[in-house]
């Protein structure tokens, strides 16, 4: 197990229990307490938990992992779930996408799409209709407004695609920019089409996520979106987090893996929702 994974699983077991203990964490990742205890100092100097005799403690009561620790979890779902949005989207499309691991995987199914030869299928889901009959070829294949700068910083290098980064405040868990002036460029731009991954997707209370803030900058999204399709692997299906996004109703399609289970792929069909299980 190479180190980066080890953080990976010390941070999951941090966020599910709370506390860790060098011993019992030594034992269930099969390693000696002594490279536990090193990896515990050196995520204590990066700020991700709190060292303690013994151990180490979360920053506070609820706890998310940072974007780049959480890149490892569910990798091959959340890559064919990108591939199947890419497929979705229409040639010259104007896409927001909000910041996530899932999100980042569409932006770069994007890219890879944008780089090859072939135009999308585009359509589909409430406000389809046609698409353009001829595309000037000297145009991106794609915009992208996003308010994750890692997103941006991988999409910027690409001349296919044309970048719009909105402003904002940084959030360090999840590289996303909030408050005022993303809300002030959100407002000034529509979208053909918004991409939004989520930390929970509930048949009653709709699309959640953890922060109130990110949930509000995620609402405007699909706002000025003619259609909205939601990212989330089926770990996400049935739960519940802190912040709602917007409602069932809001949302066109659903990306989900095969493991969907079928009871939540017929309410959400019922809800009038385009259910993929890729």
């Amino acid at each position: 197990m190479s180190k980066h994974e080890r953080w990976s699983r010390l941070l999951e077991l941090l966020a599910a229990e709370g506390r860790l203990d060098v011993e019992d964490a030594a034992t269930a990742l099969e390693v000696s307490p002594a490279t536990i205890r090193r990896d515990l100092d050196e995520l204590d100097e990066q700020q991700l938990l709190v060292r303690t005799r013994g151990g180490a403690i979360a920053h506070g009561v609820s706890y998310e992992l940072p974007l780049r620790y959480k890149s490892s979890r569910h990798t091959v779902e959340k890559q064919r779930i990108a591939a199947a949005v890419a497929e979705l989207i229409g040639e010259g499309d104007v896409v927001g996408l909000n910041g996530g691991t899932t999100t980042t995987e569409v932006a770069r199914a994007l890219a890879l799409r944008a780089g090859g030869s072939g135009g999308g299928r585009g359509g589909g889901g409430r406000g389809g209709g046609g698409r353009r009959e001829s595309l000037d070829m000297s145009a991106p294949s794609f915009t992208v407004v996003t308010n994750a700068l890692n997103i941006a910083g991988e999409l910027a290098v690409r001349p296919q695609i044309k970048i719009v980064v909105t402003g904002g405040v940084a959030r360090p868990q999840t590289y996303e920019l909030v408050g005022p002036l993303t809300v002030g460029v959100l407002n000034e731009v529509f979208l053909d089409v918004a991409v939004l991954g989520v930390d929970g997707v509930d048949p009653q209370l709709g699309v959640t996520t953890h922060h109130e803030d990110e949930a509000s900058i995620s609402r405007l999204f699909a706002e000025r979106a003619r259609r909205v399709i939601v990212v989330t692997d089926s770990s996400k299906m049935g739960q519940r987090a802190f912040a709602r996004i917007c409602g069932l109703d809001r949302i066109d399609v659903l990306v989900t893996d095969s493991a969907l289970p079928a009871d939540m792929a017929a309410r959400l069909t019922e809800a009038g929702i385009k259910v993929h299980a890729v």
